[in-house]
């Protein structure tokens, strides 16, 4: 029987030449690429899907606070606004997406969060909103060529690593393997914590195939202790609810550490509606029996949305914040990207 990729292989093929000689006309100039003064790192994968950005931007936040004024720039995926825009106490995950409000709520006062579809626009514009700024983190940026960026982050997850997929439509990728060789160094995302080190040294060896000479780095998730943001009412059994990428990571951590009744997927960026609560609600209410609902800090702020505040606080609803952790060279990783700023401070 021929399966559905080999069907699909000849789109591939047709995706892959559009995507190569897009990079080509960057690569010889002949679509133009700017280069800031300020210190600009960009966020981003060749897979699509979730590989960890979000957490990844929340780590060099907090690796350059306060030392550094910064700025975030997102494209905003899935808010119903349009064009550049700042984040301020009026916004809403609706308005800004879900990604950059998480990062306004939680840095708000110490990051200037910014949304636009129109990077080499957008960060003039930042510059001028926030003069002080010397450090613009790009999130989700790797495929946005018209912005040349001092450092290049490349993220892939360590159950889908870039080396072991294929371009869209018979794959996963956006772009093909070898555009890895952007990059300024490959962080493998997702990684369990006993990862060994023969995986790591050959993984390391995949990745080089294509990102030649470029440091490769493994993280984990560490998961906290679920915060509460509806009624407080603990429960060691758990309804989860999610709309990310991928939720396997997160679903193996609920059913290893509570009991996991059911899990309600949505797709990435979903867009709750009242009557999704509603039906939570009454499996939860159907179970008879003390239940905690529990969800992501990504869903979490969209479920804070004044509509749903009724449906909230009516149930047990608590979020798991997630954290980053280097399983082995987290400080070269800082080193690099300090110097890269420190090197561009030099030459501004």
């Amino acid at each position: 029987m021929i399966g559905m990729r080999t069907l699909l292989f000849p789109f591939s093929i047709v995706y892959d030449l559009i995507t190569r000689v897009r990079n080509h006309l960057y690569n010889i100039g002949h679509k133009k690429s700017f280069r800031f003064e300020t210190m600009v790192v960009s966020i981003g994968n060749l897979n699509v899907g979730g590989s960890g950005k979000t957490p990844m931007v929340e780590y060099l936040i907090k690796l350059l606070l306060p030392q550094h004024k910064i700025a975030t720039l997102s494209r905003g995926y899935g808010r119903r606004t349009r064009g550049l825009r700042f984040a301020t106490q009026s916004d809403t995950a609706a308005t800004l997406g879900d990604e950059p409000f998480q990062f306004y709520r939680k840095f708000d006062h110490e990051v200037q969060v910014s949304v636009g579809e129109d990077r080499a626009f957008a960060i003039p514009n930042i510059l001028q909103h926030s003069p002080l700024t010397d450090v613009i983190i790009m999130d989700d940026a790797f495929q946005h060529r018209s912005v040349d960026p001092h450092l290049s982050i490349l993220l892939t997850e360590y159950r889908h690593p870039f080396y072991n997929d294929w371009v869209l439509p018979a794959g996963n990728l956006r772009e093909a393997r070898v555009g890895a060789r952007r990059s300024d160094a490959v962080v493998i995302t997702k990684c369990p914590e006993d990862t060994s080190t023969e995986i790591r040294v050959a993984m390391e060896k995949s990745v080089q195939r294509y990102a030649p000479g470029k440091p490769v780095f493994f993280t984990s998730l560490q998961y906290g202790s679920p915060i509460a943001f509806g009624a407080e009412r603990r429960s060691s059994e758990i309804v989860l609810v999610s709309a990310i990428a991928n939720s396997r990571t997160l679903e193996e951590y609920v059913a290893s550490h509570f009991t996991l009744l059911r899990h309600f997927r949505y797709r990435d960026h979903h867009r709750y509606k009242l009557s999704d609560l509603r039906a939570i609600q009454v499996f939860c209410n159907g179970l008879k029996k003390p239940v905690s609902i529990l969800t992501t800090e990504k869903d979490m702020v969209k479920l804070i949305d004044p509509l749903f505040k009724e449906a909230i606080d009516a149930m047990p609803w608590f979020y798991l914040p997630v954290q980053i952790l280097f399983l082995n060279n987290g400080s070269d990783f800082d080193r690099l990207v300090l110097h890269a700023i420190e090197k561009v401070r030099q030459n501004s």
